[in-house]
């Protein structure tokens, strides 16, 4: 609760910061110092402070999963803008507003953590995705922003009506919103309850961008400015993921064997249209895109299994690709040429950058000793303990396998190519930003527990 009402009041001082604060750096640095004060505000939660106690009715519930998640996004959060919020000014001028926007998403991100009810869950979705829509076409200036912008407004408004109408129909079978009622429903479940399950699915199916429900994906990604695209395909991917798996361990976990054939028919074509399609590309900026619709493939093995490995790896793995992810677009976000042509010869112009993307390049693809190699570990494990459906696992590692290839392509640019790259400017902050991102990706590749002790601590 610290998280929830601080975030959204956080958002409003910085909605009118902009007319007291007439500099930028003064507008960022408070926008930090909130960041903090949300991240310290939840650690204190997790060891039993809290400075609000309001009665939620049940309906939200900031139990010690939830906790250490937003935790994750916080601290995400802090880096991101440590590395991307100078990018922000040259999207426009509402500077303040856009960072005012990102509090109250967060806003969102922490109810669809914590949710016990989905009208809770139906709320965080539509905080999150309404300012989404408002980022997206942030740069009017750009037909492929406002084209973007369009897109994301009307599909996920499409999405919207399905996890409404999923819910309604939950409603009619069962007589109630709350995640636990639904799952101990005594009667065997009617052809209502399953329809209104199946739609729900559909809708963060859609959310989380897991095929065939991702064609919106890519065209959002790319035509979004890159630094509100590295926000959409990080936190607020986590945060829906968490919700995946939270609205179908609870709700509908008794019903699990209705619905895992169907999650591991998503989770491979998730992984094979977003692998395939990324050998492809020519531009970095859309690789990552649909990367990021690889990587939630994997991320589906975790509300396949919904297990405790399943419950660990999908923290650490929100951690680690979000790291690596925010770390790669604050580079790109430096770069006038988005396409692999254009980082040819990067390594000899700014070594330590190279350095630190080949290391989230390394650990996306899931390189022994990063943390995204024993993330992919946690959520293949997980599928493993199933004791169903192993085909999945042996098909998700030749996907790994496949991802090597566009993930060195990019290394390969940077190291053993000849070109010019145009000079970009980088602050100490930023360096230093960037190392501390690699080292944290390295260490939680050897002591994942660093992360996941604070789970039962």
């Amino acid at each position: 609760m610290n998280a929830l009402i601080i975030s959204a009041v956080w958002g409003v001082i910085m909605m009118f910061s902009g007319i007291v604060l007439k500099q930028k750096h003064a507008i960022r640095n408070l926008a930090v110092a909130g960041l903090i004060l949300l991240l310290l505000a939840n650690g204190l939660e997790m060891s039993g402070t809290m400075f609000f106690k309001v009665d939620t009715k049940g309906m939200i519930e900031f139990d010690r999963f939830a906790l250490l998640f937003d935790s994750i996004i916080f601290a995400s959060a802090i880096l991101y803008l440590l590395l991307s919020a100078r990018d922000m000014e040259k999207v426009g001028s509402n500077y303040a507003e856009y960072l005012a926007l990102i509090f109250f998403i967060l806003c969102g991100v922490v109810l669809v953590a914590s949710f016990k009810s989905l009208l809770i869950l139906f709320l965080g979705i539509e905080i999150i995705s309404i300012p989404l829509y408002i980022l997206t076409g942030s740069d009017k200036r750009n037909l492929k922003s406002n084209e973007a912008s369009l897109k994301y407004l009307l599909l996920g408004a499409f999405s919207t009506g399905l996890m409404l109408m999923g819910i309604a129909l939950i409603y009619g079978a069962t007589g109630s919103f709350m995640n636990a009622n639904i799952d101990v429903f005594k009667e065997p479940p009617s052809a209502l309850l399953i329809t209104g399950m199946t739609l729900l699915m559909f809708s963060m199916a859609f959310k989380t961008s897991v095929a065939p429900f991702h064609f919106w994906a890519p065209d959002v990604y790319d035509g979004a400015p890159v630094v509100f695209s590295s926000f959409m395909m990080t936190i607020v991917k986590g945060a829906a993921f968490i919700a995946f798996i939270r609205l179908f361990d609870e709700a509908f976990g008794s019903l699990a064997p209705k619905w895992q054939l169907w999650m591991a028919i998503l989770t491979a074509a998730t992984l094979f249209i977003g692998n395939i399609t990324a050998v492809f590309q020519q531009s970095v900026k859309r690789m990552m895109a649909y990367s990021s619709i690889a990587h939630a493939g994997f991320m589906m093995l975790a509300v396949y299994a919904m297990n405790t490995d399943a419950k660990e790896g999908i923290l650490l793995y929100i951690a680690a690709y979000c790291l690596a992810t925010i770390g790669i677009f604050a580079v790109l976000g430096k770069m006038s040429d988005y396409t692999f042509d254009g980082f040819n010869g990067f390594a000899k112009s700014q070594p330590l950058l190279a350095a630190t993307i080949t290391i989230f390049l390394l650990s996306l693809a899931g390189i022994p000793l990063t943390a995204g190699f024993l993330s992919k570990f946690y959520m293949l494990k997980a599928v493993i303990d199933t004791h169903h459906n192993l085909w999945l696992v042996i098909f998700a590692v030749l996907m790994a396998a496949v991802s090597i290839y566009y993930y060195f392509r990019l290394i390969q640019a940077m190291y053993f190519k000849e070109g010019t790259v145009k000079e970009i400017h980088i602050t100490p902050v930023f360096k230093w930003t960037m190392m501390i991102l690699a080292a944290f990706i390295i260490i939680l590749g050897i002591y994942p527990n660093l992360l996941l002790y604070w789970l039962y601590f």
